[in-house]
């Protein structure tokens, strides 16, 4: 028999005499309500061509309802995308297939630019744990047939999936960037990346983390997600589960639009949370500019020092490195 699993629990049993570090963070982070994220129906923006009064009336609420949405609740689901179900399915199969292959050949054979993770490795206490692995796959590295070995019908579904995906993350970071400046920002592709996540059954879900609280570190943030459930954010002090929607797609502002925006758009702290019963699937695509790109506020007085997008990554990494979580944003303050 096949053994696809990470050795998560050996890792997790290490750090269990620190198991009241996570009641205590349970009992501080319990979950008040379920939520439906607002929910924006993009097809005028897809199908812009069309340029009536009544359209374009729709295209300036829509709009609207994308700037409102990144600054009250820093989430949004969006309908009419654009993006195919039947290409999210087949997407969801090979992932899938991907992650029933061995631990061992996931983890030595180099598959997907060798860009395989799981856990936390840099963990030292039982709340910065994930019980999850992933593939984090640069999209520089999606074209080449030498990062799928045998996993030959992956490529074409993952350029498909890479491109649309892309195509939609520039559209609404558009939107957000025209709304407050009047101009549009040059989004590349050079640092941006496909996520391909596997949140595993566990048997220690009442205290364990899918993956750990954190804010993403690039401009937005399109995730598609399965039916199980399991995210949360935090909303008014609180955490909120956020309950999945069929053909939804989930946009997450991240913390370059949070300094670009001078705090009107929320980079806002999310997780996800394990279960013991189901797997759970989802894909994430994080746009993301060169790594010598300034980041700065579009309006003055910035809250905010300039930074290159390296100087945060390389921050992160060092705090990571260093204890175990991200700092981020507080680093930068001015």
């Amino acid at each position: 028999m096949i053994n696809s699993s990470p050795p998560l629990l050996q890792q997790y049993r290490a750090l269990l005499k620190l198991h009241s570090a996570v009641q205590n963070e349970k009992q501080n982070g319990a979950v008040m309500e379920e939520c439906e994220l607002p929910l924006i129906d993009i097809r005028c923006l897809i199908n812009a061509g069309c340029k009536d009064g009544n359209n374009e009336k729709e295209r300036v609420a829509c709009m609207e309802a994308i700037c409102q949405a990144s600054s009250e609740w820093g989430f949004f689901q969006v309908v009419n995308h654009g993006i195919s179900p039947k290409l999210l399915r087949g997407m969801r199969a090979e992932q899938i297939k991907l992650f029933e292959t061995s631990f061992e050949k996931k983890s030595t054979c180099g598959l997907l630019n060798n860009s395989y993770r799981w856990g936390n490795q840099a963990a030292s206490n039982p709340i910065q744990f994930s019980w999850s692995e992933a593939f984090h796959v640069p999209l520089t590295k999606i074209s080449e047939d030498t990062c799928y070995g045998e996993f030959t019908s992956l490529r074409d579904v993952m350029q498909e999936i890479a491109g649309a995906m892309s195509r939609l993350a520039s559209l609404l970071a558009n939107v957000l960037a025209e709304r407050l400046c009047s101009q549009r920002r040059p989004f590349e592709e050079i640092t941006c990346f496909l996520r391909l996540n596997h949140y595993l059954p566990c048997p220690a879900s009442v205290e364990m983390h899918g993956l750990v609280t954190h804010t993403d570190s690039d401009f937005l943030t399109i995730l598609c997600q399965d039916h199980v459930g399991g995210l949360q954010l935090m909303k008014d002090s609180k955490w909120v589960a956020v309950k999945p929607m069929p053909d939804a797609l989930i946009v997450n502002i991240g913390d370059l639009f949070q300094v670009w925006s001078n705090n009107i758009y929320k980079s806002v702290y999310h997780r996800v949370m394990a279960n013991d019963k189901a797997d759970r699937y989802s894909i994430a695509y994080f746009l993301c500019p060169s790594n010598d790109t300034l980041i700065g506020s579009c309006k003055e007085p910035s809250v905010y020092r300039k930074f290159t997008f390296g100087q945060y990554r390389n921050q992160i990494q060092r705090d990571t490195k260093e204890t175990g979580s991200k700092v981020g944003l507080p680093r930068f303050l001015l």
